[in-house]
């Protein structure tokens, strides 16, 4: 079923009552979204691999869609995008989140504007008030910082990030203050770039001890 399918599907269910408040409470099981980065699709990098990985091993798995592009992509806009998920009583406190490049910052803000605890997170290359890799990304990605970023500590229970020394287009210092602020525990993987298919990510093997 796809994530529409999926989210329309428990909407109406919940919008008509069939299941109540305590019945979504009995339902809650452990499931999965991955979150893709500026510029992004869920089909790029290790996000499809992963997805595969997690099916086979008989996890629900969503994979948002999220707007991308000069004057679509915001923080307004994705968290649109998320509350329907919300919405649907499919993020709560089973759910695992791994999401990469400004997807970290943006689960970090929106988890703490919402006051949503999840299970899980695992920040991939993760980073905020960041300026200077060109000017478009620069636009799309400045709607998601925030000031408050400590703050997800109290809505997630393990908080994981990874992260390189040698990231072209986020500077090693600032990936490691964000892991520092924030993370349980903390990976640095020598020479691995932006952790995407440009730098050979296209699996990423290291993620799947955290399903």
């Amino acid at each position: 079923m796809s994530d529409f399918l999926t989210v329309f599907f428990y909407k109406l269910l919940i919008n008509n009552d069939i299941i109540d408040e305590m019945e979504r409470r009995d339902i809650m099981i452990t499931n999965y979204f991955l979150m893709h980065g500026s510029f992004g699709s869920p089909y790029s990098n290790w996000i499809p691999w992963l997805r595969r990985e997690i099916e086979n091993r008989g996890g629900i798995v969503y994979t948002p869609d999220m707007p991308t592009g000069v004057g679509f992509q915001n923080y307004e806009n994705w968290e649109k995008v998320m509350k329907c998920y919300v919405d649907a009583g499919l993020v709560n406190e089973e759910t695992v989140i791994f999401a990469h490049s400004i997807a970290p910052v943006f689960i970090a803000k929106f988890l703490v504007n919402n006051k949503i605890k999840v299970k899980r997170v695992i920040f991939v290359c993760g980073f905020n008030n960041y300026l200077g890799i060109n000017e478009e990304y620069d636009t799309v990605n400045k709607s998601m910082y925030f000031d408050n970023l400590n703050d997800i500590k109290n809505y997630v229970s393990e908080i994981i990030c990874y992260y390189t020394d040698n990231d072209p287009y986020v500077r090693y210092d600032e990936e490691k203050s964000f892991a520092d602020a924030i993370s349980n525990k903390q990976f640095v993987i020598s020479g691995g770039g932006h952790l995407n298919s440009e730098s050979g990510y296209d699996e990423f093997n290291e993620l799947l001890s955290h399903i």
